[in-house]
């Protein structure tokens, strides 16, 4: 029987509804500034990875538009940026294992263009309206783990205060939601919820129960029985690897902040309050400047800074 993730997918829905809403509301107060338009292609050469619903999400949409010649040509693309991808990153893990920074090695990392394989030789999206958060928000600036960024082709200056979309605060959510999807399952994989792959993974991957370790009926009694099973110094069981997860250090440029209070956001449109709430509507940040040190409570402060930069 086929797996079904509407409940969920429905759910990711309304956060890519939420991305749109925002990035219209940003467009919509400096629109000679957001120069997103037909035939740019920017964003479509980004680096960056998918969460598991939007993995999930995407691969369903994409077999179920897709088939025969059209399929094959797509999925081609996909193996080429893929085994690129797959290099880039082995190549960055080994930097830093060796020394190198991190961060330098991620701000790296996101200056190098590797073709969306849902691009078509036109320069469009062949599944525009489906596709994720991250290219959804690209052309406004946004915010990860203290420092902020925009697109290079855009209008926006440095020195000057914008509407910051805060990537961390959505990455959270789709985060949230990832897990709560794996913990529906009865999934072998423990860390099902932490894989990270690139769209190019996940149009060529089959999500079949297989892959994601979903047990049978008499595995997962087995698997809850042990669990509630009294043990006299219980030694950490080694759960399986979940399929195709690489290491959080290789990952560019969507980031994991700690995940406090995911349960209590539930996102709200720019209109809910004065300045929006601090995940996924705008707040003002001024590009080219540090964060701003934190005042004594008892006196009002005023907005954040963080840092922007222009991406190549």
């Amino acid at each position: 029987m086929a797996l079904d993730f509407s409940e969920f997918f429905k759910r990711y829905e309304a956060i890519i509804g939420e991305a749109d809403q925002v990035f219209n509301t940003v467009k919509a107060k400096f629109a000679d500034n957001v120069r997103c338009e037909k035939g740019c292609s920017d964003c479509c050469h980004a680096l960056f990875d998918l969460t598991l619903v939007e993995a999930l999400y995407l691969n369903s949409n994409f077999y179920q538009r897709f088939s025969g010649k059209d399929k094959n040509a797509v999925l081609e693309r996909a193996d080429e940026a893929d085994r690129l991808v797959h290099r880039l990153k082995r190549d960055a893990f080994k930097a830093v294992k060796e020394g190198a920074n991190a961060q330098e090695i991620l701000a790296e990392m996101a200056k190098v263009r590797v073709r969306c394989p849902l691009l078509d030789d036109a320069g469009a999206c062949q599944m525009y309206d489906k596709r994720p958060v991250t290219c959804r928000i690209y052309g406004v600036p946004t915010a990860i783990g203290g420092s902020a960024h925009t697109c290079g082709k855009s209008g926006f200056e440095q020195g000057k205060p914008y509407p910051t979309v805060y990537l961390d605060r959505i990455q959270d959510r789709l985060y949230a939601l990832s897990h709560e999807l794996a913990g529906s399952l009865a999934t072998r994989y423990k860390g099902l919820g932490e894989v990270l792959v690139p769209a190019s993974l996940a149009l060529l991957t089959d999500y079949s129960e297989e892959y994601l370790g979903i047990m049978t009926e008499k595995e997962a009694a087995d698997a809850k029985s042990e669990a509630s099973a009294p043990k006299a110094a219980p030694a950490a069981p080694v759960a399986p690897a979940a399929p195709a997860a690489r290491p959080r250090a290789q990952m560019a440029p969507m980031a994991k902040n700690s995940g406090k209070g995911l349960a209590a956001c539930k996102g709200c449109a720019p209109e809910t309050k004065k300045g929006g709430c601090a995940g996924c509507t705008p707040t003002s940040l001024t590009i080219g400047q540090a964060p701003a040190a934190k005042k004594p409570a008892a006196k009002k402060t005023a907005a954040k800074k963080s840092t922007v930069k222009k991406k190549d």
